[in-house]
């Protein structure tokens, strides 16, 4: 698979040539789902809790007489049904993650990049080098390249300048290669590799 690479000017640096087997699988929607389920679940912090009947600081004495009164049979407070007592089936602190092989982990990643592949909005940047560190000038050259919605993964690091003055640009996200996830691939319209991003991915994915 060929693709054009680009510089931040816009212009033409050349072409490159893309593994068919990370950038070119079946996209399959079932995987992705599986995969952006799995990496939510595990930023959920499982820290939701309420007050069960047991936790209730109440009376627990016979506050209506057992018989003649013609309502319920009440011996304590803290039952759900009154103010201020328990919470029948409320959320309990737990652990929502759960597991996923890597080997699917990393079929899903696979199946991320082919998606952006399919669908054209995959783009390959020459380099993610910029010097002046000016969120405006970049915005505009982002402006000039038609990206409005862009996750763009430059390789081992990324550099200073173009990571700061990317910060404050709505919608545009920016990681290393090693932070490379299929919900941040997905949540943006383009992706934006960098030939370094691309070398190390297709090391990390063969």
């Amino acid at each position: 698979m060929k693709l054009d690479i680009l510089k931040l000017d816009a212009s033409s640096a050349g072409n490159i040539d893309l593994a068919e087997e990370i950038f070119g699988l079946e996209v399959r929607r079932d995987i992705l789902h599986r995969m952006v389920t799995w990496q939510l679940a595990k930023r959920r912090a499982g820290t939701h809790k309420v007050k069960e009947k047991s936790e209730i600081s109440a009376t627990t004495k016979k506050f209506v007489r057992q018989k003649g009164s013609g309502g319920a049979r009440h011996g304590s407070r803290k039952a759900v049904q009154f103010r201020g007592g328990g919470v029948a089936h409320g959320p309990r602190v737990r652990d929502h993650s759960h597991d996923l092989t890597k080997k699917f982990r990393k079929l899903a990643l696979k199946t991320a990049l082919s998606a952006k592949a399919k669908d054209g909005k995959l783009v390959v940047l020459d380099s993610a080098d910029f010097s002046e560190s000016k969120t405006k000038a970049l915005a505009v050259a982002f402006d000039k390249l038609g990206w409005k919605s862009a996750l763009i993964i430059d390789g081992a690091s990324v550099n200073e300048g173009f990571a700061r003055a990317a910060r404050n640009i709505p919608q545009i996200d920016v990681l290393p290669q090693v932070g490379a996830n299929v919900y941040d691939i997905l949540r943006r319209d383009t992706l934006v590799l960098t030939k370094g991003a691309v070398e190390a991915l297709e090391a990390r994915l063969k």
